[in-house]
């Protein structure tokens, strides 16, 4: 179930107030309610929760303009603010805009509009939501397998270059899409948390009972992506949720864990997977002892084209791999050449 959004209504009519409020809570909002200015930074202080503010303009004691200045001063995470004024008071929505309001609603209010409006709101707030559970279960999984936080910066710059290149040549997805799956790269390995940490620091062979442990991380870590999706409302996961289970699938149908084969391996696996496996060839992770030079690593990967690898895929990297390489130059892992993310 998805949670909606805490809604603070700030406005010094009381029958208009009410009926903001009514019309929200049968849409499932919580509402609290402010009389003025002063009272709603009041409640603002208080909440740590409050996300989405819908406030009146022209109000005693504090009006909106001043709310919105006292709420972006004030602010740990980002809140969406939604002004209500008249539609001739064009001036008021340019300044109310002009000091960080994001969107207005002109008065008389109407149910419909009210309600896009804030789940306009709520999708950035979401997006928002996601990207930071992404990097915060991403950077866990790193640390827990010793890896530097660099690679996920380099898996998340590998993504976007190659799906880029995709959605530019006719690879059957948009731009918008191809930032989606860069922006949830990150989160492979997510899964790898359940695995105990002395299997990453080991040195050598693993056994066949410490290599299924391993493999289990992409039905563990899906698993866990999709509770945590569930819990938080937390939209535009079942990107994530493909990348995490399907990355260590193979074109050719012997990958783990589905032994899925071909198209019917999510497209934003099919780029990650190969991504994995230039970022492990060029920096000696997953267990590698040889760390290959970028062209060397490039032509293992065209050699396994139609195999390990979706050929249209490799073709993308053929053509990206270039700025691929000059990513892995500038984003390594020696000191001084941090990177944050």
């Amino acid at each position: 179930m998805e949670l909606k959004q805490q809604v603070l209504v700030v406005e010094d009519e009381q029958t208009q107030r009410r009926q903001i409020r009514l019309r929200l809570e049968e849409e499932g909002y919580t509402v609290i309610e402010a009389k003025d200015g002063w009272e709603a930074s009041q409640i603002f202080l208080n909440n740590p929760e409050i996300r989405m503010v819908l406030t009146d303009i022209l109000m005693p004691e504090m009006d909106g303009f001043q709310l919105i200045e006292f709420i972006r001063e004030m602010q740990s995470r980002y809140v969406y603010i939604i002004v209500l004024t008249i539609l001739e008071d064009r001036d008021s929505i340019i300044r109310a805009l002009s000091l960080g309001a994001d969107d207005y609603i002109c008065k008389p209010v109407f149910r419909e509009e009210l309600l896009l409006r804030l789940e306009g709101g709520s999708r950035l707030l979401r997006l928002e939501s996601r990207d930071a559970l992404v990097f915060s279960l991403a950077r866990l999984a790193a640390f827990n397998t010793g890896e530097p936080p660099y690679r996920l910066h380099r898996i998340r710059e590998y993504s976007r270059i190659i799906a880029l290149d995709l959605a530019e040549n006719g690879g059957g997805i948009s731009s918008r899409k191809a930032e989606d799956i860069a922006e949830l790269s990150p989160i492979l390995d997510i899964g790898k948390v359940a695995v105990p940490t002395e299997i990453w620091s080991r040195r050598g062979r693993l056994s066949r009972t410490e290599e299924e442990m391993i493999r289990q991380h992409t039905v563990t870590g899906a698993q866990v992506i999709q509770a945590t999706a569930a819990y938080t409302g937390a939209g535009g996961l079942a990107v994530a949720h493909a990348i995490i289970r399907s990355h260590h699938e193979r074109w050719d149908g012997s990958g783990y864990p589905d032994s899925l084969e071909g198209e019917e391996i999510p497209l934003p696996a099919r780029i990650v997977a190969l991504v994995d496996a230039y970022e492990a060839m060029t920096t000696g992770s997953n267990h590698r002892r040889q760390v290959m030079m970028p062209d060397e690593a490039a032509g293992e990967i065209e050699k396994c084209s139609g195999s390990q690898f979706d050929p249209a895929v490799v073709a993308a990297f053929k053509r990206c791999k270039g700025k691929m390489a000059e990513i892995l130059a500038r984003y390594g892992d020696e000191e001084g050449n941090k990177v944050e993310i």
